[in-house]
């Protein structure tokens, strides 16, 4: 009967190293995926940056065109050094 119990803890020992090392995959892809998620929160927020000075340097044009419109008319210009 000793036999049986033996066979027993085997298969016990083996299913309990089978969830130890799955579980410490899941633990490293866990880790990766953490650091994947804070990379692009990081690449999320230097491009909101990047979006809010664009707006802004549009908005400062829109203006500056506006002031000024004669200067946006191509007309206005004197001609290239070619001519």
């Amino acid at each position: 009967m000793s036999g049986s119990g033996s066979g027993s803890d085997d298969a016990i020992e083996r299913r309990l190293v089978d969830l130890e090392t799955r579980l410490s995959f899941q633990e490293h892809h866990l880790g990766e995926l953490s650091d994947a998620l804070a990379a692009a929160r990081d690449e999320e927020a230097r491009n909101a940056l990047l979006l809010h000075r664009a707006l802004e340097d549009l908005r400062q044009l829109r203006l500056s065109v506006a002031a000024n419109p004669h200067s946006a008319d191509p007309a206005g210009e004197p001609p290239p050094p070619h001519y």
